[in-house]
């Protein structure tokens, strides 16, 4: 199964000329957003990333950007910890997704 968020929305970048193709995106994203090809790491699709952080908190040149806990994606993680709906204020009724 592939766990898409809002399309579009997602604030990862990658910026390709300062990668060094370590792989370490790749590792880490509990989603596979990252591949590594030709000795660089290349975003597969965005829409499946859940901002959590983990690859550029594990880039050692500071090639990935994301803002960490926005959106959707955080709404609904802090829903499933506290047991209850997603609430990140996107829907007319305060509910996401």
């Amino acid at each position: 199964m592939k766990l898409e968020y809002l399309r579009g929305v997602s604030t990862l970048k990658l910026d390709v000329d300062k990668c060094i193709g370590c792989g370490m995106c790749a590792v880490v994203c509990p989603h596979a957003v990252f591949k590594v090809e030709n000795r660089k790491a290349a975003i597969t699709d965005a829409d499946l990333c859940m901002e959590c952080g983990a690859c550029a908190g594990n880039c050692p040149v500071d090639a990935i950007t994301v803002k960490k806990g926005v959106g959707c994606a955080q709404a609904v993680r802090t829903g499933f910890l506290k047991g209850t709906e997603p609430d990140c204020d996107c829907g007319d009724d305060g509910t996401c997704c």
